[in-house]
């Protein structure tokens, strides 16, 4: 790649943001990444991501984003810091103007980078990261270390204030945004539906209670069957979806679990959903029962914008992505009885109740949780970093 060069040709050109995570293989940050990335290309920047790969690179080669593969997952001190002169050579090539962090281990070395090149430096805290010994939070404390840190909710801002004490000139809050023109119920056509519906073989009239979610004990599992284990007298199927292979130990003790309740074939574990917004349609309600706060809970807010009312713990991202009684219920962490007495009013509600719960579900995510919201603001950043002209060696 050719690059101009002289200060009229600097200013001319377009920018280039290089965006650094460790895999591209799904989860929220990699898809948060590629949005930014089909963002760049729209606002006429070039954006470089660098990863370990993945099955989601193709995704970038589609809206011809530039992909260097590094081994930027890995924690080795040595690869890490091999991974520093690794990166410079690519600021140099594609001549990055700025370098944004989105995960831990390739943080460090992407900071080394950046600053050996004089290269403003961004982060993004996607998760309230686990306290613990000074290792630990030092460790962590590397996505505090941004030109410009970026929190994904209020709660993740003032985890990053109270651990981090980064400057409130630094700090800004971006909510994360979900792709409310894919999660449409008007963009999701009856024959999907009755697909997904016949692969999984479910039963008409019977209200559908949704999980989706990996199969992790943090997901709340427990919990949810612990509730509906005491909703026996109410017609129900629960889907865990999204659970995918593995943990094996964990989905026996899951299996026994709704044994001992008298639960089989009234709760079911679904490996794989290939489309969540079609999936979404089959449901009466989703449910988000996490043990741990998320940072800002991605399937509650796709879940509302596929007008769907939802069940959700009431902490992290959740206070903010879910209006108690208005979108949905927020219920105490691990509380089987309260999530009981929530998901038993979500399905009791009327046809004219439900139909006004989905819109106004819906048009909460429009109003504030939109990909191009959330990558709008996010491009602001850039042009503020971009704009103050500061030498990052004065951080």
């Amino acid at each position: 790649m050719q690059h101009s060069t002289g200060n009229e040709a600097k200013e001319t050109r377009r920018p280039v943001v290089l965006q650094i995570l460790p895999n591209l293989n799904g989860g929220g940050v990699e898809r948060g990444t590629i949005e930014m990335a089909a963002a760049l290309k729209d606002a006429g920047w070039t954006p470089v991501v660098v990863s370990s790969g993945g099955r989601m690179v193709y995704e970038l080669d589609r809206i011809d984003a530039v992909h260097v593969t590094l081994p930027v997952a890995s924690k080795n001190p040595f690869v890490m810091r091999r991974n520093v002169r690794r990166l410079r050579k690519v600021i140099r090539e594609y001549g990055v103007d700025i370098v944004h962090a989105r995960s831990r281990a390739p943080a460090w070395s992407a900071r080394a980078a950046a600053r050996k090149e004089k290269v403003p430096f961004v982060t993004t805290f996607h998760a309230a990261y686990t306290r613990g010994g000074f290792l630990k939070n030092f460790y962590n404390a590397i996505m505090a270390k941004g030109d410009r840190v970026i929190a994904i909710s209020n709660f993740i801002a003032d985890h990053v204030r109270t651990h981090y004490k980064v400057p409130e000139d630094r700090l800004v809050t971006i909510p994360r945004g979900v792709d409310y023109h894919k999660f449409n119920p008007a963009a999701v056509s009856a024959e999907r539906i009755i697909k997904m519906a016949t692969d999984w073989a479910l039963p008409d009239g019977v209200p559908v209670v949704m999980l989706p979610g990996r199969l992790t004990r943090l997901k709340g599992h427990v919990t949810l069957i612990e509730a509906l284990a005491r909703m026996k007298t109410r017609e129900f199927l629960a889907l865990f979806v999204g659970a995918g292979e593995g943990r094996e130990a964990y989905r026996r003790e899951l299996n026994d679990l709704i044994e001992r309740h008298g639960l089989q074939g009234r709760v079911q574990i679904k490996d794989y959903c290939h489309d969540m917004s079609v999936a979404m349609m089959l449901a009466d309600v989703v449910v988000s029962a996490t043990l741990v706060p998320e940072g800002f809970g991605r399937v509650s807010v796709e879940a509302q914008a596929m007008g769907r009312p939802v069940v959700a713990t009431a902490h992290g991202g959740s206070l903010e992505t879910v209006l108690d009684r208005e979108t949905g219920w927020l219920v105490p962490v691990d509380d089987p009885d309260a999530m009981a007495e929530a998901l038993d009013e979500a399905l009791g509600m009327s046809p004219e109740a439900r139909q006004k719960v989905a819109a106004r579900t819906r048009q909460f995510v429009i109003d504030h949780f939109t990909i191009e919201k959330m990558c709008a603001r996010t491009l602001e950043v850039y042009r503020d970093v971009l704009a103050a002209k500061q030498d990052p060696y004065d951080q």
